[in-house]
């Protein structure tokens, strides 16, 4: 292995464990998740917490493992485009403290959207599990 495999490897694990992460948190509180997508005007926001959470799990597990990435990255850049821009519309918030939140969250949907793109266009996932190609 080499030293840039290893960075690879290290930066996959934590980008997808990220996302991970956030699909398990869609179906742990997704009491929560559902109001406050509802708050932003979110139609059918039960089935869009869950859906998006489906996204997120195998986005990341897909990353993770690197099986078949691109398609995980596809799912990922497809949760972060809504979302960033419905719900973290922080353009559309008046009180300051929720406004900076938002607009914190917003760009980092924007950088993690990012690194989805770069990502999209590495074609050498050393140490994956990828046996299927896009």
């Amino acid at each position: 292995m080499t030293f840039m495999e290893l960075l690879f490897l290290i930066g996959r694990v934590l980008f997808g464990g990220f996302f991970v992460i956030n699909g398990i948190n869609h179906f742990t509180n997704q009491a929560t998740l559902v109001e406050y997508a509802a708050s932003r005007g979110v139609p059918a926001a039960t089935f869009a917490v869950s859906a998006t959470g489906g996204m997120l799990l195998l986005g990341g597990l897909s990353v993770t493992f690197g099986i078949v990435p691109q398609f995980g990255l596809v799912l990922i850049m497809v949760f972060l485009i809504p979302v960033t821009f419905k719900i973290h519309a922080f353009w559309n918030i008046e009180d300051p403290g929720l406004r900076l939140v938002e607009q914190s969250n917003f760009y980092k949907n924007l950088a993690l959207l990012g690194a989805a793109l770069m990502l999209l266009t590495h074609n050498d996932w050393a140490f994956s599990l990828n046996f299927l190609r896009f």
